[in-house]
């Protein structure tokens, strides 16, 4: 059981998402919410206050009569409940709602209580409601989005209830669910925050946690089946550059292969008795994609651990407009709801994905060209060269896939386009940077997948199973699980979906 008590963790997120641990609402929590929602009714009696009786946008210049002010937060919800495209999987959805949850909770909204008690009900039944791709700006946070979620609180629109699909009033008299209490501004405060943006995020960032470990997992295999030296992941060498994420890949991959009989030591090669040498049968240093792994994942994962800082920061604040601020007796107008934290973070990290899969492919390439590894035949073909075609076909995909993840990383967080009459500017496009980096991670999967069925059919060839690390003979066993040894040529567009699946469903 997951409590909300005003701080989410990464680990928080992990366990709803992941392992669909339930959540309950501290009973401060909900104390906060009930005064921050009674100190709204009093304040607003005698002033003008945007969103409670004004109008939207540029329509705030109109004020809203006092018997109107229940219809304007549902005319809000209903006209902004516009978004097209594909829907946003559950999973996802379902990370949005937990952080717009906690947002409320911090009291900072001035909703009413049944809002979150609602939303606490509809996490832990896992009905999420229909929210589409298309249609967040990123500004006044994501508007449509938030208003399919808004629109499922008022009992209206569509959610996804035991994996299909229904309409909300259907679920709600299923599970006896009662819609929320439109009060003050309800529909506002749902909409006008980040918490699409952010809840894609978190979970874009525990995916790309997993990713970065296969990818030290692939790193670390090649290295070692094709026996290269160990001192360019020594802690000497790295030790003498100064960031620290180079310095943990470089221990981490150290700790995968230290029970390895394959990774050589150049003590051992090359620095005895090679005085009569003039042309040396191996390598005296690998290629790039082998030996400055540390270099290039390092960043990866120095700015994984950013973009996990600021998307977490962002889950844990008040992120709408007005706030509500009890403590100092007063309400407060801005822009918390501008999403440019998220969107930069998002386009910083397709980036270092992308250059992930870059990797990934370079690595796959390396294996399958015999006239760079000088060990493997060509496609690390198991069968009859000429006739068979081993890994060939599937290099195709790998390769395109990676292109596409180039043209993707370009950034959105450049890309505002003024709208709603000028009166939204500039805008952060926080969601459309959120959803192309998840295509991004979801493509780098893919190209992994490639790389560690190859991987395995390499070790195969090479009879080296009973000689490679204790952490390589387990990927060989859980590959091997899902993909047989071939020789023949078979349709393989089936396997690599398996391994991409089991890859990203291993939660560490």
């Amino acid at each position: 059981m997951v409590t909300l008590n005003g701080t989410l963790e990464i680990d928080d997120f992990k366990h709803v998402l992941f392992e669909k641990q339930s959540i309950q609402i501290n009973e401060n929590v909900l104390e906060t919410v009930e005064k921050s929602f009674e100190f709204l009714k009093t304040f607003s009696q005698n002033k003008i206050i945007y969103g409670v009786n004004t109008g939207f946008g540029p329509m705030a210049q109109y004020k809203i009569e006092d018997s109107e002010r229940q219809k304007l937060q549902y005319n809000l919800i209903r006209s902004h409940a516009s978004g097209t495209g594909n829907p946003i999987p559950p999973l996802y959805v379902k990370a949005a709602m937990l952080a717009r949850l906690n947002t409320l909770c911090l009291g900072y909204s001035g909703v009413h209580k049944s809002v979150v008690e609602l939303m606490v009900q509809l996490i832990n039944k896992d009905i999420t409601p229909v929210i589409y791709e298309h249609g967040g700006v990123g500004a006044s946070g994501d508007l449509v989005q938030l208003a399919h979620l808004a629109l499922v609180l008022i009992g209206e629109g569509e959610v996804i209830y035991k994996d299909k699909r229904h309409p909300t009033e259907e679920v709600f008299k299923m599970e006896n669910l009662k819609p929320i209490s439109i009060e003050l501004r309800e529909g506002l405060a749902l909409m006008n925050g980040t918490s699409v943006m952010t809840g894609i995020g978190i979970v874009n960032t525990i995916y790309t946690r997993q990713l970065l470990n296969w990818t030290i997992t692939a790193s670390s295999a090649i290295n070692e089946i094709v026996k290269a030296y160990d001192d360019h992941l020594s802690f000497e060498l790295n030790q003498t550059k100064k960031h620290k994420g180079q310095r943990d890949i470089a221990e981490l991959m150290r700790a995968h292969l230290k029970d390895s009989s394959l990774i050589k030591k150049r003590e051992h090669h090359l620095y005895n008795d090679v005085q009569d040498v003039f042309i040396f049968e191996d390598k005296v240093q690998e290629y790039y994609s082998l030996r400055c792994v540390p270099q290039i994942l390092g960043p990866v994962l120095d700015t994984l651990n950013q973009v996990e800082t600021i998307l977490i920061e962002e889950a844990n604040s008040a992120n709408d407009n007005p706030i509500v601020d009890v403590k100092n007796k007063n309400v407060y107008h801005g822009g918390n709801f501008h999403g440019d934290y998220v969107s930069l973070e998002m386009d910083k990290l397709k980036l270092v994905v992308t250059k992930t899969s870059m990797l990934a492919e370079r690595q796959l390439n390396y294996l399958l060209n015999p006239s760079l590894n000088n060990i493997l035949p060509p496609f690390v073909n198991l069968g009859k060269l000429g006739l068979n075609f081993g890994m060939q076909g599937v290099q195709f995909t790998a390769t395109s896939t990676t292109a596409e993840n180039q043209m993707l990383s370009n950034p959105m967080y450049v890309h505002s386009i003024p709208n709603n009459n000028d009166n939204q500017d500039i805008v952060s496009m926080g969601t459309n940077a959120a959803l192309i980096t998840k295509k991004v991670i979801e493509n780098t999967y893919e190209v992994l997948a490639i790389e560690l069925i190859t991987i395995v059919q390499a070790i195969e060839y090479l009879d080296v199973k009973e000689a490679v690390s204790s952490k390589t003979r387990a990927t060989y066993d859980a590959i091997r699980e899902i993909v047989p040894i071939f020789k023949e040529d078979v349709v393989m567009y089936p396997y690599v979906n398996a391994v991409k699946a089991f890859l990203m469903n291993q939660q560490g």
